[in-house]
């Protein structure tokens, strides 16, 4: 009697909110296409890859296709509301005036008002609400957005991160930085 040696099954890793998870089987890395946590951008490993890859890029890609589009890339999404949200905080701060002119019955009072930053929370408010309207857009567009979801009231670190997901420069981080930097010397 001959023993039969049994090659090891392929056991996959992949990319899921930051963290490397895995190894799973191919069945498995399949099923986690078909139920969606594993999709288009996602980063994998293999036994034989030379560093992690997109899924897209390897033999799992087609499996992809049977499940959804690929997201809109980078050049193709909308980028009017990350625009608008990277002079946010100059569009806040101006608002924040407008709001102590109309509160307050004099000039003086309104500067006051400015000086103490009695109405910070409208530029908070604006920023968070930009955030959010952005990311759903991406979500919209087919991107996972799973990575920084949950950093859309952490304007810089969300604008960031989406700079880095849609492979785009960083301007538009770069703009928000410095409008912040204003209104602070202002």
């Amino acid at each position: 009697m001959t023993k039969h040696s049994q090659e090891p099954p392929i056991l996959w890793f992949y990319e899921y909110k930051g963290e490397r998870k895995g190894g799973v089987g191919e069945s498995e890395i399949i099923g986690l296409i078909e139920n969606g946590t594993v999709s288009h951008g996602t980063s994998v490993w293999k036994k034989g890859f030379s560093d992690w890859t997109k899924i897209e890029d390897t033999e799992l890609n087609i499996h992809l296709d049977k499940t959804s589009p690929p997201p809109l890339s980078g050049e193709h999404v909308n980028n009017t509301v990350v625009w608008i949200l990277a002079f946010a905080p100059i569009i806040g701060y101006f608002l924040e005036w407008v709001v102590a002119g109309a509160i307050n019955s004099s000039e003086w009072k309104a500067e006051k008002a400015m000086a103490e930053a009695k109405y910070f929370y409208i530029t908070i408010i604006l920023n968070v609400a930009l955030s959010y309207l952005d990311e759903k857009r991406l979500s919209q567009a087919g991107h996972n957005t799973e990575k920084f979801k949950g950093m859309t009231w952490l304007v810089p670190v969300y604008l960031f991160q989406r700079a880095k997901n849609l492979n785009h420069n960083m301007a538009y981080f770069a703009v928000w930085i410095v409008s912040f930097l204003l209104v602070l010397s202002a």
